[in-house]
């Protein structure tokens, strides 16, 4: 494991993949967050293609600020998660169920599976929710949701 010590020499191929150009070779580079949901700008290791890593960075502060924007850039397409904003219904009161949501990406229709697929983080408000395709919905607080939102969520955890 290497950490950095000087700017790092960062830019996008002409497939649009990062590569790291490290002791003068370059590497294809996937920037994968150590603690994605409780400390984002702590620990990236920038993962080559063999899957091993080439590169630790312990903190994005650290970094200059053209190559942290292109690991933000990737980072953000690897993290999609939606924020919600409204629970409009729900199909059922047991799982599973069809959920229509409102979200900051526009309204979706998603299916919870099991309830342990809404998970609480840092306390009872901030939820991630997983949906049966895999998509991780964030719900940063709860008190937040209208109250008819709030209601239908109650139901389940």
């Amino acid at each position: 494991m290497t950490t950095i010590s000087s700017p790092l020499a960062l830019s996008r191929n002409p497939f649009g993949r990062l590569v790291l150009d490290k002791d003068g070779r370059p590497h294809q580079v996937n920037p994968v967050r150590a603690f994605p949901l409780s400390a984002p700008s702590l620990g990236i290791s920038l993962v080559g293609e063999d899957g091993k890593e080439v590169l630790w960075i312990a903190d994005m502060d650290a970094v200059d600020p053209a190559a942290r924007a292109l690991l933000n850039e990737d980072l953000a397409a690897r993290e999609f998660q939606p924020l919600i904003e409204r629970i409009v219904s729900v199909s059922t009161f047991s799982v599973p169920s069809i959920w229509t949501l409102e979200t900051d990406r526009g309204p979706v229709h998603m299916t919870l599976k099991a309830e342990e697929d809404i998970r609480k983080l840092h306390g009872r408000q901030n939820l991630l929710i997983t949906s049966a395709d895999g998509v991780h919905y964030r719900l940063p607080d709860t008190n937040r949701l209208d109250k008819a939102s709030r209601k239908l969520l109650e139901r389940f955890l």
